[in-house]
């Protein structure tokens, strides 16, 4: 007789049967239904089976989200104890020790959300702090199982890890129910850290890192390889980096061997610490820094009638969040490349790219074309990258799939 499992059962559409079975880990409020006399405690975990009865997977039910049901399983044999959740760790950090360098591994993503099959949490390393981020409450209720474990998994591997600080001061908490909250995550026997800042080295470079403060959990990593890219071509340019933000283009430029570097943000806070992070580095001899308005620098530049950059390094935050304002976002992107386009000489090295997941490909692709119409000039494409692989992609996930890096040479 086959063993009854405990999970409450829910019944998804023919629709959503069709999704799960091509691989995307989600499931909306739309598309389940519960018998009337099952109760489903928020949070839970719970089984999910066709309307013919056929077993699909096992997933964390959330009340208060479209996104109804994440799934964690597909496989009816797995029991969701410590046990799992420390194999699934262990793929995970498995994964990264075999497509990164060993120097990497300090600072890199260790759980990349869904793409790891941890639904709603990232946890990325900077040295020896873990910091984590929190977006689904089935996540959340099982962080007292899965932060230890993290704790333990790196530890056994060698690694020195120190504390766990969780960046929970996120509006979009809000859909799952749950408040905004930062501040570290007590590990038992292990005193917390006395400092919410520390130091880690990307490619050489050396960085300041306020994961209590920077944006996201403190420190971009998807672009890791994507700066060594635009280090390699820096060498003897004069380098304007746009949207510096801690200075990360710019300073892999800089330490390339590039001329002179204009690192450029409109926050002020995010200038001082490029200028900060410069002078750690000994670079800031090579380096300015502006706070100014891109929007507003670049048609400047143009009005002048000079050409005083040959790389150009357009690294902006997301434009749009959301599908309704992807052509507001495009025409933003399409402005800031038009007038590099026109800025460069002929020769000169483009760097551009979109790190919104909305902002689909082609429709990046096309707007760079258009620009480049309208610029007058042709592109010669040098490479097409994407996030780093620490940040894997999910073919039939295509929310994994967010960012997209060109480097180009004008011609």
């Amino acid at each position: 007789m086959k063993k009854q499992r405990p999970y409450p059962i829910a019944i998804v559409t023919p629709k959503a049967e069709r999704s799960i079975v091509s691989g995307h880990p989600w499931i909306y409020d739309t598309e389940i239904s519960f018998s009337q006399d099952c109760k489903v405690e928020n949070g839970s975990l719970v089984d999910v089976v066709s309307n013919k009865g056929r077993y699909l997977g096992t997933g964390l039910f959330s009340q208060e989200s479209k996104i109804r049901i994440r799934l964690i399983s597909r496989n009816t044999n797995d029991t969701f104890d410590r046990a799992f959740w420390k194999r699934r760790i262990q793929y995970a950090w498995e994964y990264r020790k075999t497509v990164m360098a060993p120097e990497d591994l300090s600072c890199c993503r260790v759980i990349f959300g869904e793409a790891d099959s941890f639904p709603g949490l990232t946890v990325d390393r900077f040295g020896s702090i873990l910091v984590t981020q929190t977006l689904s409450l089935g996540i959340e209720l099982r962080k007292d199982v899965i932060f230890p474990l993290l704790y333990e998994v790196l530890t056994e591997d060698g690694q020195h890890i120190d504390g766990i600080y969780e960046r929970n001061d996120v509006s979009i908490r809000a859909h799952e129910g749950l408040a905004q909250n930062k501040g570290f995550y007590a590990l038992d026997g292990i005193a917390l850290p006395s400092s919410t800042k520390t130091e880690i080295v990307e490619n050489g470079v050396r960085y300041q890192v306020d994961f209590e403060n920077g944006q996201k959990t403190g420190f971009f990593l998807d672009q890791k390889y994507n700066r060594q890219a635009v280090a390699r071509l820096a060498k003897g340019r004069k380098v304007l980096d746009c949207f510096t933000h801690t200075g990360s283009f710019a300073l892999n430029a800089a330490l390339g061997g590039a001329e002179q570097v204009c690192a450029v943000d409109v926050s002020q806070e995010a200038v001082d610490m490029a200028h900060r992070n410069a002078q750690v580095n000994g670079l800031e001899h090579r380096m300015e820094f502006v706070c100014t308005n891109v929007f507003d620098l670049l048609p400047q530049l143009l009005d002048a009638g000079k050409k005083p950059y040959d790389f150009i390094i357009l690294d902006p935050p997301a434009f749009t969040k959301s599908r309704k304002t992807v052509q507001s976002a495009l025409r933003g992107y399409k402005e800031i490349n038009y007038r590099a386009m026109k800025l460069l000489p002929r020769g000169g090295y483009l760097a551009t790219c979109s790190c919104s997941h909305f902002v689909m490909e082609d429709a990046f692709c096309k707007m760079l074309h258009d620009a480049a119409a309208d610029a007058g000039v042709q592109l010669r494409q040098i490479e097409a990258r994407q996030q780093s692989p620490d940040h894997p992609i999910l073919w039939n996930v295509p929310e994994t799939n967010y960012l997209k890096f060109y480097l180009f040479q004008v011609v």
